[in-house]
């Protein structure tokens, strides 16, 4: 995995909003480094020190299933920006060059400012529309489905809300240079990371203007007290002015939706609200009670106020006892080797994709979207995983095979691991043609 050009100790501050309007400001939004795929490697290496740290003071260890999830969804969310335009920042840039009222200059450290407190702002009400408004909870229910809270918490993330949340940015595309907005919007992004973490507790003076830890987990607790509470990105001052703001309480917050997925597949976490939106919508009686379905909060009934009654939501029952179909020492091993290769290639395909034709993208995408879903089965045990996960090898090898012969080398993409990957899936692909062998045989002994 390679780290990018930029130095370490830049890297470091991005994650803290701790950089300089002189080294974050760009006369043209092509030339704004795309500082969330540069931060992968510091995510993961963020991420290991975490789980030493807890090793080491006894605290909760990173469950394997749990932050698999999360990184998934991570990259799905991530790897919809890579195939599909992203209409965000490409409407922003239309509105600012053709409706602009006004002017900021690109490398002005006012415009920095301006930009740096408005996109905040306007973070925390797109962020508090995602809480209160069904249809677009829908997708940010994603992000909270973890019953756990560390930082692979952060990278869990929705695929649709990338082409919802434009809607809220789109005024700023007013005055603020296209550029400035698609910093601070990554660096918005980017502060939220680390503030997914029990390490980390009271702050001080900082808990009164920053969002912090404290805050966060509140945000994300299933507690009664908890819910639709601290909406804030970098500073939790809009909480405090607009009354959202709940502080931390000796009662340990408990983490996660309040019905709990209880589901490893990457599909379902992503779509099982919009299904749910679906089937009742239809089932529901009036134009008016299916309007208020979509548009109101999603604890939302017939009869209730707009955010649901407060006195339906569950009290939390004690032990907690958390979702956790487990598998083998010996399929984690595995599990473990094919992310390697799927890191590699997302990351290869992040850096590369400018390069890229659009066949290449979308091949190597689909890999990378059926290799997720086939990881997920397997960990859901599902009765037709053995058959995916050998058709997915089975691909790989085809699609080498087909390059090969074309005379396409792929190492322009994988470079030298490109021979250690074909070993791989060639193995990877008898094990599991003989293990759905034997699963076959043994369901034909049964019956």
């Amino acid at each position: 995995m390679k780290f990018p050009n930029a130095s370490f100790s830049n890297q470091v501050r991005r994650f803290f909003y701790a950089v300089t309007p002189w080294e974050s400001s760009f006369e043209y939004v092509s030339d704004v480094p795309d500082y969330l795929n540069e931060a992968i490697p510091l995510f993961v290496a963020a991420m290991m020190v975490e789980q030493l740290v807890a090793l080491a003071t006894g605290k909760s260890m990173l469950r394997f299933n749990d932050g698999l999830s999360s990184v998934t969804a991570g990259i799905f969310s991530q790897l919809s920006k890579i195939m599909v335009l992203v209409s965000e920042l490409v409407l922003y840039v239309y509105v600012y060059e053709n409706y602009r009222i006004a002017s900021f200059p690109w490398d002005s450290p006012w415009t920095w400012l301006v930009c740096f407190i408005f996109v905040d702002w306007t973070y925390y009400w797109f962020h508090r529309a995602a809480h209160e408004v069904n249809i677009l909870w829908g997708a940010h229910q994603v992000h909270h489905s973890s019953e756990d809270y560390n930082l692979s918490t952060a990278l869990r993330q929705s695929v649709i809300q990338n082409y919802t949340s434009w809607v809220f940015y789109l005024p700023l595309a007013f005055v603020a240079p296209p550029s400035a907005f698609y910093v601070h919007h990554q660096l918005n992004t980017l502060y939220q990371f680390w503030i997914h973490t029990e390490l980390v507790q009271n702050l001080g003076p900082l808990e009164y203007i920053l969002n912090t830890p404290s805050h966060h987990r509140v945000h994300h607790g299933r507690n009664p007290y908890c819910i639709d509470k601290n909406y804030g990105g970098t500073l939790i001052i809009w909480d405090r002015i607009f009354g959202t703001f709940q502080a931390e309480k000796e009662e340990k917050v408990v983490y996660g939706l309040v019905h709990p997925l209880s589901s490893w597949d990457p599909l379902y976490t992503q779509f099982c609200h919009y299904k749910y939106i679906y089937d009742t919508f239809w089932k529901m009686e009036g134009v008016r009670n299916k309007l208020s379905l979509l548009f109101k909060g999603p604890g939302w009934t017939v009869g209730s106020p707009r955010l649901g009654n407060p006195e339906d939501l569950p009290e939390i029952e004690y032990p907690v006892r958390k979702y956790d179909r487990t598998v083998s020492y010996q399929l984690c091993i595995y599990i473990l080797i094919h992310w390697a290769v799927l890191l590699t290639a997302f990351q290869e395909l992040a850096v590369k994709r400018m390069a890229l034709s659009v066949a290449n993208i979308w091949s190597i995408g689909s890999f990378i979207l059926l290799t997720i879903t086939s990881i997920g089965s397997i960990m859901e045990h599902k009765p037709y995983s053995s058959l995916l996960e050998a058709a997915r090898c089975l691909f790989f090898i085809i699609i080498d095979l087909v390059t090969s012969s074309k005379g396409y080398d792929l190492t322009i993409i994988f470079g030298n691991a490109w021979s250690w990957f074909r070993l791989v899936f060639i193995s990877s692909a008898f094990i599991w043609m003989f293990r759905a062998w034997q699963e076959e045989n043994r369901k034909k002994k049964i019956h």
